[in-house]
């Protein structure tokens, strides 16, 4: 078997892969209409007041999650150090963190490294931020003195999730969907 690499013309052939599926691997996961501004709102986990999640993967075997963060309130959200990366995209509204120079505003994406400390403040002048977040490992909340005062895993994420769905009437089956 060659191990050359595939020419530069991709296969024009409209035929499906034939061959037998790889094992152990997991079903794709399509999150229909996850950007749209009018789902139901029932989709929204609430998180603290005035701030909301909606979760698109939840995936407990490699320790992530992404979801949308959704805060109708401006102030400072939480301060927390990351335990692994962090990828943001803001779809709507603005952030920032205090120890840093620049703003997250819509259209912009944001790497945060792991070990990064930082204290998420939404401006008096947004109505509403929106970001994607997509987060490695685990979120430990400090103080200001970098005092851990409380941890956020895809586990914390997936309980909230659940028992949010499940008191709504979405069901545990809706929650469960996102789980890999």
């Amino acid at each position: 078997m060659s191990t050359a690499a595939p020419s530069a013309r991709p296969d024009q052939d409209a035929v499906p892969y034939a061959g037998d599926p790889l094992p152990f691997v997991v079903d794709d996961l399509v999150v229909g209409g996850a950007l749209h501004e009018d789902v139901d709102e029932r989709l929204w986990v609430p998180q603290a007041p005035g701030v909301d999640f909606r979760p698109l993967l939840l995936n407990v075997t490699q320790g992530y999650w992404v979801n949308i963060l959704r805060v109708r309130r401006s102030g400072i959200l939480s301060r927390h150090r990351h335990a692994g990366p962090v990828h943001a995209l803001t779809l709507m509204g603005r952030w920032h963190y205090l120890e840093h120079d620049w703003w997250a505003e819509q259209g912009s994406y944001a790497f945060e490294p792991p070990g990064d400390i930082h204290t998420l403040e939404v401006p008096d002048d947004c109505v509403e931020m929106r970001t994607l977040f997509h987060v490695s490992g685990a979120y430990i909340y400090v103080d200001v003195d970098g005092t851990p005062v409380g941890v956020e895993d895809v586990f914390s994420k997936l309980t909230a999730a659940r028992t949010h769905y499940e008191s709504t009437g979405l069901g545990l089956d809706a929650v469960d969907a996102l789980v890999r």
